[in-house]
């Protein structure tokens, strides 16, 4: 099945890779339920592309029933599910010294349980299907851990954790999965970072070696249009002048 005849959700779709998997995909002319928490975003990024099948709806992803409802958006419009994209989060950082507690729960919420509820919520639709594909957004601090980024990273590596452990689980249900770990990108991800000295550290990163989210967003739409029999587990996407 190409790309054109897929039904695939996006969580984190307001903006950054999201927005532009968004863009990508309806080129292809995937038909798209996209969420995020600022409706009026996704509402905008769908009247930008009228040629386009695309399905707004308000999600906060650390609310299980929310996500729950995504899936059942789609199921309601086009009756499966083909892809599901696990690509909402954030990335508060600190030294662990500063002992910023709200904050390391907050990426857990959103990093970790985050996609949990994405899967939990997308995967007794996909083994019904016996087919479907699960991705996630990692980062390359999901490969090493970053001083200031430590409980950013600990999420990261978690998620690489959950994915490969749901693809040793539901292989045998035709059910692919495909882990994304991108190195800087120019996205509006810094806008959670509260410490103001760390996030202009993270622009002026960005401005330097910042690549553009459509590189990450065509990673996606390779990963899903490879044959039904194979599987693009994880990739790895940095700027080429990126050291970590």
């Amino acid at each position: 099945m190409s790309i054109n005849e897929k039904v695939i959700i996006i969580t984190g779709a307001s903006s950054g890779i999201g927005a532009a998997t968004v863009k990508v995909l309806t080129q292809q002319h995937a038909k798209l339920v996209i969420g995020a928490r600022r409706l009026e975003r996704l509402e905008s990024l769908k009247q930008a592309l009228p040629n386009a099948t695309i399905v707004p709806q308000q999600v906060d992803v650390t609310n299980y029933e929310d996500v729950q409802a995504l899936v059942q958006t789609a199921l309601d419009r086009f009756g499966r599910v083909d892809a599901f994209y696990n690509n909402a989060g954030i990335m508060p950082v600190n030294a662990m010294s500063v002992g910023a507690r709200d904050e390391w729960q907050q990426i857990l919420d959103v990093n970790v349980t985050g996609v949990l509820n994405g899967i939990a919520a997308v995967l007794p639709t996909m083994i019904k299907q016996q087919h479907g594909h699960i991705l996630a957004t990692d980062s390359v601090a999901g490969h090493i851990a970053v001083p200031d980024h430590v409980v950013y990273s600990g999420s990261k590596f978690a998620v690489r954790a959950i994915m490969e452990g749901l693809r040793q689980e539901q292989y045998q249900n035709n059910i692919r999965t495909t882990l994304i770990s991108p190195g800087s990108v120019a996205t509006e991800l810094y806008q959670s970072i509260a410490d103001k000295t760390h996030q202009q550290a993270e622009i002026d990163i960005e401005k330097q070696l910042g690549i553009d989210p459509v590189n990450i967003a065509q990673a996606v739409a390779f990963a899903i249009n490879a044959p039904e029999s194979v599987a693009v587990n994880e990739m790895v996407i940095r700027p080429t002048k990126q050291a970590i």
